[in-house]
Parts: structure tokens; sequence; C-alpha cells
């Protein structure tokens, strides 16, 4: 009975990682489709451009998704005890991590200026702009629709 209850945990596991691998799949190709479009990308440019901004994507959620968020949350759980000098240390921390999210947004726009036109890389703040708004307004309403079942 437990080797059972173990195999079941194990699966359930497996297929919820799978299925979250999934959609995050399914986003970062919805969100390919969506840049390209909207730069009106030739096949030679989205060759070049893609690995380019992938890098810079990982980067950019490495940095805000997983070091701001993790500090943000020690903030949160220690606020009350934080000491000032532990506050100094968490703003110096901040901007840190800024100053790392900038010097990536200028290393893109380096690096895009030989592949595309100024004009696409300025359409490129927006594309992405657009895409997160719509992706938000799609969870806003999946998220309502579940609560009026």
């Amino acid at each position: 009975m437990r080797i059972l209850t173990i195999i079941i945990c194990t699966l359930l596991i497996s297929s919820s990682t799978f299925a979250q691998k999934g959609k995050r799949d399914q986003l970062k190709a919805l969100k390919v489709s969506f840049i390209t479009e909207k730069l009106d990308l030739s096949e030679k440019e989205a060759q070049v451009f893609w690995p380019i901004y992938n890098t810079y994507d990982q980067n950019m959620h490495k940095y805000r998704y997983y070091s701001i968020r993790k500090l943000r949350q020690n903030i949160k759980e220690n606020y009350e005890t934080l000491t000032e000098e532990e506050a100094e240390n968490y703003l110096k921390k901040f901007a840190e991590l800024e100053d790392k999210i900038h010097k990536e947004r200028i290393s893109l726009i380096s690096k895009l200026r030989s592949i595309i036109s100024a004009k696409k890389i300025i359409a490129l703040k927006s594309a992405e702009e657009d895409f997160n708004r719509k992706m938000l307004d799609q969870f806003r309403k999946h998220k309502n629709g579940m609560h009026k079942k």
C-alpha cells in the first residue's frame, strides 16, 4: 500500500510539472509569435534576434522573479525585526539588481542594433508591454470565470 501511495504521488507531481512546463512552453510560443508579428521580423532577422532575446528574457526573469521576489519575501517576513543596517543592505541589493536589469536592457539594445532597425527595437518594448497586458487580461478573465462557477 505504501509503495502504491508513493507511485501515485510521484505520478501526480510529475504530471503537474509536465503541465506547468507545457503551459510555459505554450506561453513562450505565443510570445514569440506575438513579438515576431508586431516587429514584422523577416526570417533572417528572427533567426538572429531570438537567441539574443531569449538570453535577455531568461536573465530578466532571473533578476525579477527570483532575486527581487526573494528579497521582497525576506523583507516581508522579517520587517518587524528588521534593523536599520539590514534595511540598508536590502536597499543596496535592490539597487544592485536594478543596475543589472538596466545593464541587461542596454546590452540587448546594443546587440540588436546590428540585427534590426532602431524603430523595431523601440517597437519591441511596446510589443512586450502589449503581450504582458494581454496575458494579464486573459488571466483575470479566466480567474473571474472560475469564481462565477
